[in-house]
């Protein structure tokens, strides 16, 4: 369902750990954690899915010092743990970046930010628009967050480009050629006078909020289709 396999990824995707074969209760976070894990087994909780796992191409997989700390915790609770990176922030139906402009109201119309030669983001269409300020405000509730915002674009948005976390100065970049009216990241980056210059809006709404709703779609996925319990772990970071 997730394609896990149709884009490259750095991160480990797919089952990292393997607990019990059963599962009666799927947990859902943003972030593999001491804290996460402690409490996917207070919800006592068969399988953990994240979108950050623990297991990176660019990391030692080595199981010491803390990252045994962390495992063991698997370990002793007998949980699993699954990983959905690149393939959860692109998936159209349930990704993290698709939930964005649904939450908006805007329908996909393009793909956005490739990477390997695979789209991460989308590219939505509002129809007859949305202030600024508006979007604004529903960010900030929806997802919990505080944006960051430079308003130097549109003052009614029609077209948006999303790419969820860690947008980078990349995916400012190709907002910028794809001519929106408003890109939605997660990270900032140090772009305020390029945005200014070039008179486009940008929104930095927090890389774990924005990380969020991919998971939280998915748990309704999983819970429909194999009627067990879900639970979201809501663990804000801030950043």
């Amino acid at each position: 369902y997730l394609k896990t396999d149709d884009v490259k990824d750095s991160s480990w995707n797919g089952l990292q750990f393997e607990g019990r074969a059963t599962v009666k209760k799927a947990a859902f976070a943003v972030d593999a954690g001491v804290d996460a894990f402690e409490m996917a087994a207070g919800e006592r909780a068969d399988l953990l899915i994240v979108h950050h796992g623990h297991f990176w191409d660019f990391r030692n997989p080595s199981i010491t010092g803390w990252a045994k700390e962390r495992i063991k915790i698997l370990f002793g609770n007998d949980i699993s743990l699954y990983v959905s990176h690149n393939p959860l922030d692109r998936h159209k139906e349930v990704g993290h970046n698709a939930e964005l402009l649904k939450l908006l109201g805007a329908k996909i119309t393009d793909e956005f930010f490739l990477y390997h030669g695979k789209n991460i983001g989308w590219i939505g269409d509002c129809g007859k628009g949305l202030a600024l300020t508006e979007i604004e405000e529903k960010l900030n509730r929806e997802l919990n967050t505080v944006c960051r915002v430079l308003p130097f674009g549109r003052k009614r948005i029609r077209t948006i480009a999303v790419c969820s976390g860690g947008g980078s100065y990349s995916g400012f970049y190709n907002a910028l050629d794809a001519g929106v009216d408003l890109y939605i990241t997660g990270d900032a980056v140090e772009i305020y006078h390029t945005a200014k210059d070039a008179g486009i809006n940008v929104i930095f709404a927090g890389h774990h909020a924005t990380e969020t709703l991919g998971l939280r779609a998915l748990a309704r996925i999983v819970q429909k289709k194999f009627e067990i319990e879900t639970v979201f772990i809501d663990l804000p970071t801030g950043l």
